[in-house]
């Protein structure tokens, strides 16, 4: 019976480690054409990059993200389709969080 007990808990814990990856939410970016852009969004990004160069477009479920080159980094702004500034990360760390 001691015995019993820690191989269902063991057995447990890897039947839930198995189903964890179906239910794990995947990023999705999907590459856009400029001109498949919302103007607000062009707008938005335009302010933002102030002076520097708009270089993809991307969009990650309901949001548009905008890659900026300036200045040797390159910077991601993602923004709302109304034009609403939601966040801005480092291109070169997100690319290294996942692997590529």
């Amino acid at each position: 019976m001691k015995r019993i007990v820690p191989v269902i808990a063991a057995m447990i814990v890897l039947s839930l480690g198995a189903w964890a990856p179906l239910f794990a939410e995947e990023e999705k970016e999907e590459s856009l054409s400029a001109s498949s852009v919302p103007a607000a969004v062009q707008q938005a990004a335009q302010a933002e990059a102030k002076g520097g160069t708009i270089v993809r477009w991307e969009k990650e479920k309901n949001n548009y993200e905008a890659v900026v080159q300036k200045g040797g980094k390159q910077v991601g702004i993602e923004i709302t389709a109304e034009g609403k500034v939601v966040s801005r990360h480092d291109e070169a760390k997100e690319h290294k969080e996942k692997g590529e």
